[in-house]
């Protein structure tokens, strides 16, 4: 393929006018070579062709020679600079078109990115909110914990007075009581490594008689917590049966060690016949917190012996 050889005569006066080389060589080419007043309509005819500035190939070579100058007419001339106007206003709307599409995305962008950041900062707002109601929770069930505990130190001290025994339901206690203990002594807040400790104690008091099994109690909480911080997305390490045989036997028969599991967030579910920590209250902290707890009281010889 090459480029098509035309009158040079005729190309000059068309490069004269201000047409582009490739744009008079197509004219001159497609128009025969007749004359620039033909070549010039040509261009006029043709141009919105979208190869109307490429250079023309042909596998034929024309060879025209001609040595007679061609008159560049006023007409001719109005017409390229026509030609010329058409163009540049075509590119610059061409230009100013593009320019408002780019308008167009930027705003479409900065949108994009108010909206991606009234969607965080809602997100950051509601993670706030619901950090919030777990430690108004976690605060609250320790307040019930320690009320248990003061109810049942005074149940034991009416016990050793010889008083007649009362047995509130574990965990709970009645609005008449709770109304008087929030009446009548102050709570103190206390931290959930306390509260653990407390229990920890009172398992140890409890069966103080009995050294072996509590420090299989304790081992076998230990290793029940561990199993659920190392593998905390299985399930069957955060599902206990109640009735299980081994688990009575080390710490379901004795008092505080499923008071203990349900510190650490062990609820009773499924009627009461488990013992489950749902994915989402697995709180590693709490879990490290009861495993420190727990090999202080193994490792202690007088722990749980003094009374507080």
């Amino acid at each position: 393929m090459a480029v098509p050889k035309v009158n040079q005569n005729f190309l000059a006066e068309l490069e004269s006018m201000g047409f582009p080389l490739a744009t008079a060589i197509r004219g001159l080419h497609h128009s025969g070579n007749d004359s620039v007043e033909a070549a010039v309509n040509w261009i006029f005819e043709h141009e919105n062709d979208p190869d109307i500035d490429q250079m023309p190939l042909v596998t034929v070579d024309i060879d025209i020679k001609s040595d007679e100058p061609f008159p560049i007419t006023e007409e001719m001339k109005i017409k390229a600079q026509e030609l010329r106007n058409r163009t540049r206003k075509k590119r610059e709307d061409e230009e100013k078109k593009s320019e408002r599409q780019r308008e167009k995305e930027r705003i479409r962008a900065g949108k994009e990115l108010l909206e991606a950041k009234r969607v965080a900062e809602e997100n950051e707002r509601k993670r706030i909110l619901a950090l919030q109601k777990k430690e108004r929770e976690d605060e609250q069930r320790a307040r019930e914990k320690i009320r248990w505990k003061l109810e049942q130190d005074k149940l034991e001290r009416g016990s050793r007075l010889g008083l007649p025994s009362k047995n509130p339901a574990p965990g709970r206690l009645s609005t008449h009581l709770l109304q008087e203990k929030e009446n009548s002594l102050p709570v103190k807040t206390v931290t959930m490594a306390e509260l653990m400790r407390e229990c920890l104690r009172s398992l140890k008091r409890n069966h103080k008689d009995d050294d072996g099994k509590v420090r299989r109690a304790f081992q076998t909480l230990l290793i029940y917590l561990g199993n659920v911080a190392r593998n905390p997305n299985e399930e069957k390490y955060r599902k206990i049966r109640l009735s299980n045989p081994l688990f009575q036997e080390r710490v379901g028969s004795l008092k505080g060690g499923v008071e203990f599991l349900e510190l650490c967030g062990f609820e009773r579910s499924e009627g009461g016949e488990f013992l489950y920590l749902p994915h989402d209250k697995v709180d590693m902290a709490v879990l490290n917190s009861a495993g420190s707890e727990l090999k202080s009281a193994i490792n202690n010889p007088f722990f749980g012996l003094l009374q507080c």
